[in-house]
């Protein structure tokens, strides 16, 4: 008698369906996220999305006044890290409810999920490369093939 699978096919595809729906509605959060840190003397106000990319910058104009350009400067930095430091807690919110419970949304974020950091450091494997005599007479690239000089 044989097996119909067709249950099993409609059910793996229903799961499909509903883990593609939850990473777009994760993407589209995280394509959302908006940060906006003021400095402690509300002379800057930043505004960061996701990855920290700076989207606005106001600047009192007392600031001028108050300010070295290297103070304004050093103000803006820090301003900045506060608003990136929360824009990046709110990335990992986000991905949180999509990952193993064990998984670390940084290593997702910055695409080493699943790899080490020795693996990273690992210089990659080169083909080896066949010798000249190897090669077929289509195979040659006359171009850079110093022989048919």
């Amino acid at each position: 008698m044989p097996v119909d699978h067709q249950g099993e096919v409609d059910q793996l595809m229903a799961d499909y369906r509903r883990s593609r729906e939850q990473l777009v509605a994760v993407q589209r959060g995280m394509a959302a996220i908006r940060e906006t840190a003021t400095s402690h003397d509300e002379l800057v106000t930043v505004t960061v999305g996701p990855r920290g990319t700076l989207i606005d910058l106001v600047i009192d104009e007392q600031a001028y006044r108050r300010l070295r350009p290297s103070e304004l400067a050093e103000l803006i930095v820090r301003t900045t890290d506060v608003a990136v430091a929360g824009a990046t807690k709110r990335m990992h919110e986000q991905l949180a409810p999509v990952l193993p419970a064990d998984a670390d949304p940084e290593a997702v974020l910055s695409g080493r999920a699943d790899v080490s950091e020795s693996e990273v450091a690992q210089e990659p494997e080169r083909p080896v490369r066949k010798s000249r005599e190897d090669d077929s007479f289509e195979n040659r690239n006359w171009l850079s093939d110093g022989s048919h000089m």
